[in-house]
């Protein structure tokens, strides 16, 4: 048997919830040295389907799938987790106001600036992108003054809520400074389905998600399909992922199943996506160890169950000829100290960093299979 490790076969960016009302409230004020730009005139990174097939501008999911998947994973959809814009601005002062769907700033295993901020970065001068200021919601209507920047055009990039439907989204400028608009980037996404995780709990900021983390890290944008508490494999899932002409598609569903349900639905997942995309690299993970598991034998349980369903899939997979079929196991994905957590089961911003460290080699190996 192959190593499960490998596969099957062998940079720079310049340029539910309580749905409110999809119309911003926000009143200009009279005379204002401001002068600003809405996002959706400009373009959303981070979406796999175009604006006319959208409920709304920021879902993650297009319109036909209320009717298609699960009520819960529908309304999960409506957030904005890993949708992001860029802009070039020589601006000292950059201020970002946006109007959010859901009245819950916060949960309780996670703060506001990570369920409902918006974070911005920026290119340095060698080209890395720096972490520049998160918004701190107190409102379904935030308004973010960043002051006092350095002067220079630079790039920006924004990185929209984790956990609340975003509704409308602006940057504003001082009149007088420049603010370019920078399209998506038509690269190929690294397309993410999974589960809370995945979605983003428990980042303190939607910039240290793994999935924003890596999305830097490889210069491509990503589409998180992350539905807390539903990422199960579920078949009318698979048939919109197959949909998206990705890159490489990453399932991490295993913290939502058990191992009878990983038994009864992995292999048909791959099979699904493998039909309607002959040989994008697909990515099976495991869940990663709960950090409190050493000291609880159903936990342990729990993941040697569906690990042991897994690896069961995808070694019957390879011998049936799948090619580009990807495995990471799960023990050390969250480090061995036990403090990648805030809660036992979902990464604080060590265990994101940690995780994105783990996934990166699979990514580099499953791209580069595909470019050669």
């Amino acid at each position: 048997m192959k190593d499960r490790l490998r596969c099957a076969s062998v940079p720079l960016i310049l340029s539910g919830a309580m749905i409110l009302s999809p119309f911003n409230s926000f009143t200009e004020e009279k005379n204002s040295n401001t002068t600003w730009h809405n996002v959706s005139e400009w373009g959303i990174e981070g979406r796999a389907w175009s604006v006319d097939e959208l409920k709304a501008t920021y879902d993650r999911l297009p319109a036909k799938a209320e009717k298609i998947v699960r009520e819960k994973v529908w309304h999960l959809s409506r957030t904005s987790s890993g949708m992001t814009c860029r802009f070039n601005t020589d601006a000292t002062e950059i201020t970002i106001k946006y109007t959010l769907g859901n009245k819950a700033l916060a949960l309780p295993h996670m703060p506001a600036t990570g369920v409902s901020g918006v974070d911005l970065y920026a290119l340095d001068s060698d080209g890395a992108w720096k972490w520049v200021s998160c918004s701190k919601p107190n409102g379904v209507e935030t308004v973010h003054k960043i002051m006092g920047i350095d002067p220079g055009m630079r790039s920006y990039m924004a990185y929209f809520p984790l956990r609340n439907p975003l509704l409308d989204i602006s940057f504003g400028v001082p009149k007088g400074n420049l603010l370019q608009p920078v399209a998506p980037r038509k690269d190929k996404p690294i397309v993410f389905y999974g589960t809370s995780i995945t979605h983003g709990a428990c980042a303190s900021r939607p910039g240290m998600s793994h999935v924003a983390i890596l999305g830097r890290r490889f210069d491509r944008p990503v589409i998180n399909l992350g539905f807390a508490g539903n990422g199960t494999m579920d078949p009318e899932v698979g048939a919109l992922l197959t949909e998206i002409d990705a890159a490489v598609y990453i399932i991490d569903c295993l913290p939502n199943m058990d191992g009878d349900q990983v038994a009864e639905r992995a292999e048909p997942l791959v099979k699904q996506l493998r039909q309607a995309r002959s040989d994008t690299p697909i990515i099976l993970v495991e869940d990663r160890s709960y950090t409190n598991s050493w000291l609880f034998k159903n936990l342990r349980e729990r993941h040697e169950k569906s690990r042991s369903a897994l690896v069961q899939a995808y070694d019957k997979l390879v011998i049936s000829g799948v090619e580009n079929l990807f495995y990471l196991a799960g023990d050390h994905l969250l480090g061995d100290d036990t403090e990648g957590t805030t809660d036992g089961s979902h990464p604080s911003d060590l265990g994101f960093l940690r995780q994105a460290d783990a996934f990166e080699p699979v990514i580099r190996q499953a791209l580069d299979t595909k470019n050669h």
